[in-house]
C-alpha cells in the first residue's frame, strides 16, 4: 500500500497539474502561479497559527464571506490577502480532497488569461 501524500504533496499535485502552472516560493510559502499571477498558496503554522491550509482565490469579497460564514470548519481569511481570498484548510484525517482540487482549479480560472481559458482550461 501507498504511503498517503502530504498536504504539500496533494497541492502540489492539484496545482501542478493544471495547465501552465509553475511553483515559486513567495513569502516564504510554497505558491503557484498562472502566467505569472498568484492562484494558490499553501501555508503550514503561519506565524504559529497552528493550521494548515491552502490559500485560494474566489471571485469576489461577498462569496469569500459567504463560505467562511458557512463552513468556518473549512474556510478562514488569509492573512495579509485580499479579501476575495480564503484559506481552505486541508491535512486533516477528513479532508475532502476532491473538494480541494475543485477550490484550486477554481482559483486557477479567476487567475488565468483568457486564451487559456478560451483553449478549453483545464
Amino acid at each position: 500500500m501507498a504511503e498517503p501524500l502530504i498536504p504539500l504533496d496533494q497541492v502540489r499535485a492539484l496545482a501542478l497539474d493544471l495547465p501552465e502552472t509553475e511553483e515559486r516560493v513567495s513569502h516564504g510559502q510554497p505558491t503557484f502561479f498562472v502566467a505569472g499571477k498568484m492562484f494558490a498558496q499553501f501555508r503550514h503554522d503561519h506565524h504559529g497559527d497552528g493550521r494548515t491550509i491552502v490559500a485560494v482565490k474566489t471571485a469576489d469579497a461577498d462569496e469569500a464571506r459567504m463560505l467562511i460564514e458557512a463552513a468556518p470548519e473549512n474556510y478562514s481569511r488569509v492573512a495579509y490577502f485580499q479579501a476575495e481570498w480564503v484559506g481552505l484548510a486541508i491535512g486533516r484525517d477528513d479532508t475532502d480532497w476532491a473538494h480541494v482540487g475543485d477550490r484550486i482549479a477554481r482559483s486557477w480560472e479567476l487567475a488565468a488569461p483568457r486564451r487559456l481559458l478560451e483553449a478549453g482550461g483545464r
